[in-house]
């Protein structure tokens, strides 16, 4: 053993004289921790991006399959178009309707926590790229996720379903019984459903969905299927526990959705007008 030590000790000495000189560089100035510190960040995430490479590596096979199961249904859908385009005025109609409220774009998946309170998800897309604050982010397979607060030039950061301050509508597919979507903090792949009518009597199995309700979300997108629900002690509204859709922590791809009418609404919302009659006389 002393034998070993003795080989090794100058690597050692060299280490531990390196690491004291790092360290007295990263504390001399203002200016030499700074450098440091965006150095760190910018290995940091080459490290996240790495990882996050490999990751999508061995999800090809789910992604290829969940991409062909979705062109399955674009071509059904387009079928249904193409039949209805024999039928007179259809294409007057579709001129008509002009440019869609909600624009489309994908993104990859840098980093995702899933062991915190405040989860987030980070994406490789940002301004230069049309990304904007507030815009949705769902699986390939339409299912929810989260929404965009914030973004960089390359990079955006979302807000996941998985944060305790994530707030949504929902509601039972097939009814008009809605309520808001939220996480405990406990089960990753389990969101609440709370607020609902004590008339909904939510089943297991039971599809939910969004509502429309939300400024991120357009309506019907998936959130996932009832696992259990109860009456509150007073019994007006129950509370339902919801399995999730998306398997979040296996995302490597997304989709953004930007609701192009989002602004416009807001700023009316805000209006000196209606604040008059918001106001607390």
């Amino acid at each position: 053993m002393f034998e070993f030590i003795r080989s090794i000790y100058v690597v050692v000495l060299f280490v531990l004289l390196e690491a004291l000189a790092v360290s007295y560089y990263a504390h001399a100035t203002c200016y030499t921790q700074a450098r440091l510190l965006a150095r760190s960040n910018q290995v940091a995430g080459g490290v996240h991006g790495l990882l996050a490479g490999i990751r999508r590596y061995f999800l090809l096979g789910d992604e290829n399959r969940a991409l062909l199961a979705y062109a399955a249904e674009l071509k059904e859908r387009l079928a249904r178009y193409e039949e209805a385009e024999s039928i007179a005025g259809f294409d007057t109609a579709l001129a008509e309707i002009g440019e869609s409220k909600y624009r489309v774009m994908n993104a990859s998946v840098i980093s995702n926590t899933l062991n915190r309170a405040q989860n987030l998800i980070v994406l490789n897309r940002g301004t230069r790229d049309g990304v904007v604050a507030d815009m949705a982010v769902v699986s390939p397979d339409g299912a929810m996720v989260g929404y965009v607060v914030d973004c960089t030039e390359r990079y955006a950061v979302a807000l996941s379903v998985l944060n305790t301050s994530f707030r949504a509508s929902g509601k039972l597919a097939d009814s008009d019984y809605f309520g808001s979507v939220y996480w405990d903090g406990v089960d990753p792949d389990v969101v609440t459903l709370g607020e609902l009518s004590k008339y909904s009597e939510p089943q297991p199995g039971q599809a939910v969905v969004s509502a429309g309700f939300s400024q991120y979300f357009p309506a019907g997108v998936k959130i996932g299927v009832v696992e259990s629900a109860v009456l509150n002690p007073t019994r007006t509204s129950y509370t339902a526990r919801v399995r999730l859709t998306a398997r979040i922590a296996r995302l490597t791809d997304v989709l953004l959705v930007e609701n192009r009418d989002l602004y416009e609404i807001r700023d009316l919302e805000n209006s000196e007008k209606v604040k008059q009659h918001t106001r607390q006389k």
